[in-house]
């Protein structure tokens, strides 16, 4: 049996790695503003729909909040680094979850399915192919991210899973659900030297280059069967999407 213990119960006896569950952490951030003078509508369908599909039945998550990020804390420096991995930083997973966006975008671009098994799950993978192949050139292009163009990453949700039913020896997981916001061609608009607008969200010709990746991580970190960090659940979409659609 797979169990996640609720926050409240951390606040209300000591710390114990067996109790501890699932929880966002957030941060706040300028919000994609719904009031769109005269939006381009040249990428979305007349009928209502997206012009980019949802690649997995997963939750969209665009915004942090700023009284998660103590919870965030406090399951890392006292779970997370003492019993599990002492070598953790959440920088440095940042740092690498950026670059596994950019390989894992890049491949689904290219259909390159099999590539992905070192990076992807085998369950998700076989959600995302029908999808994936039902796209077209233009979406599939979408789907590229380039890491030097995310402007803004944070972890939303961190989870420790147990398994109950192993007498011997317990497994245990961490997932980490990671979100991403991705301006397109930020790259070169830096090495331009050009200024980013605050309020990019509310302009016509910033609302089709903005995109945002929910990506969740997994790793077990069981004694002497650690993996490698996985993503089991992902989706890339446009915010401006999401306004239309109201």
């Amino acid at each position: 049996m797979l169990r996640m213990i609720s926050f409240r119960r951390i606040l209300e006896a000591p710390l114990k790695p067996k109790e501890l569950c699932n929880y966002r952490l957030l941060s706040p951030i300028h919000r994609f503003s719904s009031n769109i003078p005269n939006p381009d509508h040249s990428n979305f369908h007349l009928d209502g729909s997206r012009s980019l599909p949802r690649l997995m039945d997963f939750p969209e998550t665009l915004w942090p909040s700023t009284i998660n990020t103590l919870r965030n804390w406090i399951l890392i420096q006292f779970i997370i680094r003492p019993y599990f991995d002492r070598e953790f930083t959440i920088k440095d997973f940042v740092c690498g979850a950026k670059h596994a966006l950019q390989i894992i975008s890049t491949k689904l671009v290219n259909g390159e399915f099999d590539a992905l098994n070192n990076f992807v799950s085998k369950e998700a993978i076989s959600e995302l192919k029908p999808t994936i192949q039902k796209l077209s050139v233009a979406q599939r292009k979408q789907l590229q991210i380039n890491k030097t163009d995310i402007y803004f990453a944070f972890p939303y949700q961190v989870g420790i899973i147990f398994d109950e039913e192993e007498e011997k020896e317990q497994k245990r997981w961490v997932e980490i659900t990671m979100v991403y916001h991705v301006l397109r061609g930020l790259t070169e608009m830096r090495n331009r030297g050009e200024e980013i607008p605050w309020n990019m969200g509310s302009l016509p010709e910033y609302q089709d280059k903005v995109f945002v990746c929910n990506y969740r991580f997994k790793k077990e970190f069981t004694n002497d069967n650690e993996s490698d960090w996985t993503v089991n659940a992902l989706n890339h979409f446009k915010p401006i999407d999401l306004v239309r659609e109201k």
